[in-house]
């Protein structure tokens, strides 16, 4: 997909120009006790809050780009949310079958650590990855959520079947975790479901027999008909036996009071690792050479039922590229 004038500035990058940043985390040889109060100034700037008191942060605690949501009015609201922006970034060239990883978050990795820039309503920094691709990542706080923005920009000769940036939405707060998945849904042609209907033994089961496992729903893929797969390292795949018919999974919070929801235009499936607990609804584009494409997921954060996630992602999805 095309991106117009944006992706035509970006791509002069590949043709020698240098964009000049305007925006620093802070000074690299702090000289004076004034630098270090500019330099403390325009940390604090990276973080925006919308009309509801949601706040959206970068999490300097972490080298590589990761951001916090804070809900407000919660003993557990401060940095409730980590999101890994993104977890990892994967390609698979046309006519192969083998992925690659162009990126992966780790905690130390003082290499990949980006600029950030910070604007009234978002966040975002660029990246340079093998092959000659440029990667945009920007985080814009909306009224009821973060719009996560992906751009690939393939300088190269390479043609991309897939290209993916996983978002790890991670809900470190105890208000939204749900270990046992039983306040987790997905919606099907009934209506809502426990994401898990299909293993009610999972409320019972010893944890060392539950976890850790990866719990997935199709959505625009076929239903797995292998029920439970035991992978290599041991994570165990459990399959759901059904479809879901919206491309969102809902978790809503142990008052009944929050609802964290994540959606995309059109995921392949949507999954949780219910140990963290996180959610996934992830999609792939495909990128030609010397052209540009764009991920779009959204994470709905907010006081709410699940009608209302429902009335909302019906009403975004057709925006999302």
């Amino acid at each position: 997909m095309l991106l117009g004038v944006h992706t035509a500035v970006i791509f002069c990058k590949f043709c020698g120009l240098c964009a000049c940043i305007a925006f620093f985390l802070g000074c690299d040889n702090p000289s004076s006790s004034a630098d270090a109060r500019s330099s403390s100034a325009k940390l604090e700037t990276l973080s925006v809050t919308n009309a509801a008191g949601l706040t959206m942060s970068v999490a300097q605690e972490y080298a590589n780009p990761a951001l916090s949501l804070s809900i407000p009015g919660e003993p557990s609201g401060q940095n409730a949310v980590l999101i890994l922006f993104p977890e990892h970034v994967t390609v698979r060239k046309h006519g192969s079958n083998e992925a690659e990883h162009l990126y992966l978050w780790q905690s130390g990795n003082t290499e990949t650590s980006p600029k950030w820039v910070g604007n009234a309503n978002g966040l975002n920094y660029e990246m340079e990855f093998e092959h000659g691709i440029h990667f945009v990542a920007r985080a814009l706080l909306e009224d009821n959520g973060v719009l996560l923005h992906y751009e690939f920009i393939n300088a190269s000769d390479i043609d991309y079947a897939s290209v993916q940036a996983i978002t790890d939405l991670r809900m470190l707060t105890p208000m939204l975790r749900d270990v046992r998945l039983e306040r987790t849904y997905v919606h099907g042609p009934n209506g809502f479901r426990l994401m898990a209907s299909d293993m009610p033994e999972r409320l019972t089961m010893p944890l060392k027999k539950w976890l850790p496992n990866r719990y997935r729903v199709s959505y625009s893929w076929p239903v797995d008909i292998v029920r439970v797969e035991k992978q290599a390292d041991g994570i165990v795949f459990f399959n759901a036996s059904q479809k879901a018919d919206e491309p969102l999974l809902a978790t809503v919070s142990t008052d009944g009071h929050w609802i964290m929801a994540t959606f995309s235009r059109n995921p392949g499936n949507l999954w949780t690792n219910p140990e963290l607990t996180c959610q996934h609804a992830d999609p792939d584009i495909p990128v030609s050479r010397r052209s540009a494409g764009v991920i779009e997921e959204k994470v709905l954060l907010l006081s709410g039922t699940l009608q209302d996630v429902l009335a909302l992602v019906r009403k975004q999805r057709a925006t999302l590229k």
